[in-house]
């Protein structure tokens, strides 16, 4: 007989393993992390989830929502900004006016408008919406959190569902996020291994996609391999990336994979842009952002299941350094409206459009959201600085429901006054619509405490 916290006594063979998975003492009867991880692959499987992938649009450095999302247009003038709201597809919903596309689809995406953190340091801030936990971050100035580092939302997907050698499962596109000089912790599996740290690439209009693990020697193309001998001395750097602990069937699996999508047709032809329709990159853009969510759609109809698209790599403590994301104080309406505004416009609309029409919207998640939001009150250059106690984000596709708003801010955008909720509840809903109970992650000290956002499911 066995009995475990509230569970009612079964023998043994009768515990079903939802019992298990949400008992929270699975060391006491010798059930491993590995065993919970495979159960919850099982049970997705056996539940057909209604989401197979997710796309998060990293919208790094930190939009406005007044500016876009949760417009203020009865606020004092200091806080309102120069824009307007206007009407979408659904009524009783608007948003700005920069972002007429977007209002023309707003039947296909919700609104989030109560979400709030903690930090209004980008690298902390980061780690939290990229795990749902300070655990491990660090700030600017160096200092880091005390406590384990979780992993990214992305590596815990990998590895519920296990390593794949031909697709990974879990793709960044976009280099190593960084503040300033200094990257920002969040971005990998932590101590779910390396095998399930994102496989990145890396999108330049002038260049193309690049795979910065896969750069082979000067002069040595794929189809000069005839020997594998030679393409794992090309990866010894790559080799001492993996750690020890791991097996070597397991670092063989790992070569096998980028022996696959270095050397097969096919996978080079997954990230080969090219190959689809002028027309349809100009939809999307024929700028990084919108060619990298082009890139996403193509991930995951080739069956990569969390891509992870980040608009920039860096934020900057100073204005005037570049693509510095969303990280704009001095000069920022007139940086949103040349750039920013528009670009998010129209590579978010192609992205849900493409879904769509590809009949892909259902079965995959979109998120596009960032660290955090930007002062209502508009600083003394013009701008908006760093404000983590509200910000905006939107969900689409995936079984989420759609052309709503879920939450509201006060009548100046500072703070939540309905449904107030975080980035672990964002991940929460978003991990079980692919058929991943968090609840049981929770409890073996995968995922912080989140809670689904019912309204959208």
């Amino acid at each position: 007989m066995l009995k475990i916290g509230r569970l009612r006594p079964h023998e043994c063979r009768g515990v079903s393993r939802r019992e298990l998975l949400s008992a929270g003492m699975l060391s006491a009867i010798g059930v491993s992390l590995a065993d919970v991880l495979r159960w919850q692959a099982e049970a997705a499987e056996e539940r057909k989830a209604p989401a197979k992938s997710t796309i998060l649009l990293w919208l790094w450095g930190g939009p406005s929502h007044l500016d876009s999302l949760d417009m203020k247009p009865k606020a004092p003038v200091e806080y309102r900004g120069p824009y307007a709201p206007i009407a979408t597809s659904v009524p009783g919903i608007e948003i700005g006016e920069l972002q007429p596309k977007l209002a023309q689809r707003a039947h296909k995406f919700s609104i989030i408008r109560s979400l709030r953190g903690t930090s209004n340091d980008h690298g902390i801030a980061g780690t939290i919406g990229l795990t749902g936990n300070t655990a491990g971050a660090a700030s600017l100035s160096g200092q880091t959190i005390a406590g384990a580092l979780q992993p990214n939302h992305g590596a815990i997907v990998s590895k519920v569902l296990g390593f794949s050698p031909t697709v990974p499962r879990f793709i960044t596109v976009g280099g190593h996020l960084h503040q300033g000089k200094r990257a920002i912790t969040g971005e990998g599996a932590a101590a779910l291994g390396p095998m399930h740290d994102p496989f990145r690439l890396e999108y330049h209009p002038e260049r193309g996609i690049e795979i910065p693990h896969l750069k082979l020697a000067e002069g040595l193309t794929p189809s000069g391999i005839d020997a594998r001998e030679r393409l794992l001395t090309e990866f010894d750097q790559l080799a001492r990336n993996v750690d020890r602990s791991e097996s070597i069937s397991r670092l063989d699996a790992y070569y096998q994979q980028a022996f696959s999508l270095l050397t097969k047709a096919g996978s080079r032809e997954l990230f080969d842009l090219s190959r689809e329709p002028d027309q349809l990159r100009r939809r999307y853009g024929r700028f990084r952002f919108g060619q990298c969510c082009l890139l996403a759609r193509r991930l995951v109809e080739a069956g990569t299941r969390f891509v992870q698209v980040n608009w920039s790599s860096h934020v900057e403590p100073v204005e005037d350094t570049g693509d510095g994301g969303w990280d704009m104080h001095d000069r920022y309406f007139q940086q949103y409206q040349d750039r920013h505004a528009w670009m998010l416009d129209q590579a978010l609309s192609a992205l849900l459009d493409d879904l769509d029409e590809r009949g892909l919207l259902p079965e995959t998640t979109v998120v596009a959201v960032g660290e955090f939001g930007r002062t209502p009150k508009i600083n003394n250059k013009s701008g908006r600085d760093h404000w983590e106690h509200c910000y905006s984000g939107i969900v689409a596709g995936g079984g989420l429901r759609a052309g709503r708003v879920v939450g509201a801010s006060d009548r100046l955008g500072e703070y939540p006054i309905n449904r107030p909720a975080t980035s672990a509840d964002l991940f929460a809903t978003v991990l079980t619509q692919m058929g991943i109970d968090t609840t049981a992650l929770t409890t073996n000290g995968l995922l912080p405490q989140g809670t689904v956002i019912e309204e959208l499911t």
